[in-house]
């Protein structure tokens, strides 16, 4: 936790250039995002892997409301740190990186829906991504 927050430091304030606007908001992203990825993967505590696995449906915190938290909030931090790094062609990594991440987690919806079935599809009716 504390690299991820030392890296944004060091991406606010590297180079040369003065901190605008622009930068100013890059960096609240980027913490807003990386402290929900944080709170995220807490929430899911020994049910994070890489690889989908179904150990466990979890459905409190931020789940409650989002099922893919570390994705969205992830795509939060990358779109800070592009913003304050104003490399724009990280731009298309983020509109790659997107479509990337709905097919992972369409991957994990399938096996957590052969796992836990019809609990698990009411819980996709009353969350988003």
């Amino acid at each position: 936790m504390l690299l991820g927050l030392v890296l944004i430091y060091l991406a606010f304030v590297g180079g040369d250039r003065p901190q605008d606007g622009t930068q100013w908001i890059g960096l609240a992203l980027s913490v807003f995002g990386f402290a929900g990825v944080i709170v995220a993967r807490y929430t899911l505590g020994r049910s994070f892997s890489v690889k989908a696995k179904a150990t466990e449906l979890v459905t409190s915190g931020i789940y409650s409301k989002i099922r893919n938290p570390i994705y969205v909030f992830g795509l939060i931090v990358i779109a800070g740190l592009i913003l304050m790094l104003r490399y724009p062609v990280l731009w298309v990594a983020l509109v790659i990186t997107i479509p990337l991440q709905i097919v992972r987690a369409r991957r994990e919806a399938q096996v957590l829906e052969a796992r836990f079935g019809e609990e698990y599809r009411e819980y996709r009716r009353r969350t988003w991504f």
